[in-house]
């Protein structure tokens, strides 16, 4: 088949033809409303379609514009890539491969040092230079013998509940005066909330607020069966705590919730501190460990600029980026900070997996155990690790 012709998706028609065709790749999704208008929570010239034949769209992805938090607190440039899908009719053609070495191009063009993603599949990314930077636990928390230390109850900010429709103004204040400063967090911006506000159906859904230093948004599953339930569930969508007196708060708000038997959390960062603040640990149960962020470093110099490094030896790194090879070269990352050399490298790594570690997630010991990278000169992964570790797991919290 002839390659691909990349295009920038401008009128509303081909806005969504792109969600069309995004739809039908992920198949289990479901369908967009009727009203939905997609031109609203796309921002202009970032939506990229595939175009075979006599002009037939069979490709598309999108990103919008915001900001990651990296380990030292630096905000820099990032491009939440989104909506990336290939009908089933034009698969393993290339038409992905050329949507996302457009699509990388075009953000470092804007000058943005990082991409990530939520990946549907974990074997298709990798290829395109993003690796996994940090992962969730989903925990499962049974109220029956969930109870809260004393110690974690007292003195716990007053909650209230908020109308869910008339509150997303507030939502939007708390985020934006308690900014994470945890590895990973990615800014939410206007298009993240009116999407947000658009996918967000008129079945039962809840808010409680701490004041304007947290909330928890949350709804009951199965509603149908909810009187005669034996189990019945709510599932958190969206927490985010400003302060620890916050957080505490909104934990023992959910612990109270009437005719609720278990609460779901989707997604916690792994060094959560839900279970440590109950009498039995294990009523926090982790049902589950994925993917969260997948890290594209697109600008690597600049990315390895931003972030802060701990003390210790310095390290020559060589990075291989065969989509952006102006990436490519050896870095002597110390304390200091991170510069191109021309010295020989003590370690060689694929920017994909270089991605992975960024953030402090995936442990250099650890790649090299698997076999992803090469350890040039003894000791070298031993002193990168202490380089990058990180107090805190990286987390993003957000989906887009």
């Amino acid at each position: 088949m002839p390659g691909a012709t990349i295009r920038t998706l401008t009128t509303a028609g081909e806005l969504a033809e792109s969600d069309a065709v995004f739809h039908a790749a992920m198949v289990g999704l479901p369908a967009p409303a009727a009203d939905e208008d997609v031109a609203a929570v796309r921002e202009p010239g970032r939506t990229f379609g595939a175009y075979v034949g006599d002009g037939i769209l069979v490709g598309a992805t999108d990103s919008t514009s915001g900001a990651m938090t990296v380990p030292g607190g630096a905000r820099v440039a990032h491009a939440a890539v989104t909506h990336v899908g290939v009908l089933p009719t034009h698969t393993r053609r290339g038409v992905l491969t050329a949507l996302m070495r457009h699509q990388l191009k075009d953000c470092r063009g804007r000058g943005e040092t990082v991409a990530s993603l939520r990946a549907s599949e974990a074997v298709i990314y990798g290829r395109y230079g993003y690796g996994i930077a940090s992962v969730t636990h989903a925990v499962s928390l049974d109220l029956r013998d969930a109870e809260l230390r004393a110690t974690a109850g007292s003195g716990a900010p007053p909650v209230r509940l908020a109308d869910p429709e008339g509150s997303w103004d507030l939502l939007q204040r708390i985020v934006d005066r308690h900014q994470s400063g945890r590895a990973g967090t990615i800014s939410r911006g206007a298009l993240w909330w009116r999407g947000l506000r658009a996918r967000t159906r008129p079945a039962p859904h809840y808010v409680a607020v701490c004041g304007e230093d947290g909330f928890v948004c949350y709804r009951p599953l199965d509603t149908a069966a909810w009187f005669t339930s034996r189990d019945r569930t709510v599932v958190v969508t969206d927490l985010h705590a400003g302060t620890p007196d916050a957080y505490r708060a909104l934990i023992a708000f959910l612990l109270r919730l009437d005719l609720v038997h278990t609460v779901r959390f989707p997604w916690l960062p792994a060094d959560d501190p839900l279970p440590w603040m109950l009498t039995d640990h294990r009523a926090a149960r982790v049902t589950g460990v994925g993917d969260e962020t997948w890290l594209r470093l697109v600008d690597v110099p600049g990315a390895l600029g931003a972030r802060t490094y701990n003390q210790g030896a310095a390290v020559t790194v060589r990075v291989d980026d065969v989509l952006l090879p102006e990436n490519s070269g050896n870095y002597r990352i110390g304390p200091d900070g991170a510069d191109r050399t021309g010295g020989a490298p003590d370690v060689q790594v694929d920017v994909a997996d270089l991605g992975a570690a960024y953030l402090g997630g995936a442990r250099w010991h650890q790649l090299r155990d698997a076999g992803r990278l090469q350890e040039l000169s003894e000791g070298a992964v031993d002193r990168l690790d202490a380089l990058f570790s990180t107090p805190r797991a990286p987390f993003a919290g957000v989906m887009f």
